[in-house]
């Protein structure tokens, strides 16, 4: 599928059972998922890499499996995000990058995705921006990161120009519980890097969603929207990266199909959008 050369749209993982005979070949082999995934996206989100830091050799693995220009993204481990939630994870955060560096030039961004935190977790913004911007002021520049957070209350104006000190992405979310990226962009710009992220996952609480089939209007609609605020994004210049889970809309690979139809759409000229 075609996008703008910065624009850059894939799945968050590849290695679902569910895709096999739809997006996949139903008898296609494990070890040939990702070449197959390649033909058709240029880049991945990692996922597995929250749970566990893969080995050298499966990196290395992935590396030999994609053609040159595919990125990969991946999630750092959730032990520094979520259980240690930045403290005293310099251990864990060498070992993960001094894995995935293997990739070398297609190794994208590293994604800081925290949890929601009650009034138990930090009492105000303030106190997790105190873990957060020493934590980002002390990374290697070597590596892009972006940050995800699920409290909507802390997104703000000083937010994301701190974030800007250090070049680190500001991550938008379609979610349910989440502020549309319309109504951040209205408000905010949005854009704290060289580059923006956006992840598309949906509701973890609904039911499992349908393999294939066209939008209903609400999400039609709403992807609409999203759609034409990262084309001005892109707009802008930088690399954009846009993310779909399999709860978004159905399976990821049918969702990323809806949004590349919305994407090349035609404008009210009568000439289809780039």
């Amino acid at each position: 599928m075609a996008f703008p050369e910065n624009v850059y749209v894939g799945t968050s993982g590849w290695t679902y059972n569910d895709w096999l005979g739809s997006f996949y070949p139903a008898d296609l082999k494990a070890a040939h998922l990702l070449q197959h995934y390649a033909r058709y996206f240029r880049t991945v989100e990692i996922e597995s890499t929250y749970y566990s830091i893969p080995a050298r050799s499966v990196i290395t693995g992935w590396k030999e499996n994609t053609p040159p220009g595919f990125i990969f993204s991946a999630q750092v481990p959730g032990i520094i995000t979520h259980q240690k939630v930045l403290n005293n994870c310099q251990y864990e955060l060498t070992t993960f990058l001094n894995s995935v560096e293997i990739l070398g030039d297609r190794l994208g961004p590293l994604l800081l995705q925290f949890p929601y935190f009650n009034k138990a977790s930090f009492a105000s913004r303030a106190q997790f921006d105190k873990l957060l911007f020493p934590f980002l002021k002390v990374l290697p520049q070597d590596f892009k990161f972006a940050v995800e957070i699920r409290n909507k209350n802390w997104i703000s104006w000083d937010f994301i120009d701190r974030l800007k000190e250090y070049s680190v992405a500001f991550v938008v979310v379609a979610q349910a519980w989440m502020p549309s990226i319309d109504v951040l962009a209205r408000a905010l710009d949005l854009l704290s890097a060289d580059f923006f992220y956006a992840r598309f996952i949906g509701d973890r609480n609904e039911s499992k969603t349908p393999r294939c089939g066209s939008l209903s209007p609400e999400k039609r609609c709403e992807l609409t929207v999203w759609t034409e605020e990262l084309k001005k994004i892109a707009q802008r210049g930088a690399r954009t990266y846009a993310f779909f889970d399999n709860r978004y809309a159905g399976l990821a690979p049918e969702s990323v199909k809806h949004f590349h139809a919305l994407w090349h759409q035609k404008s009210p000229d009568g000439e289809p959008d780039e």
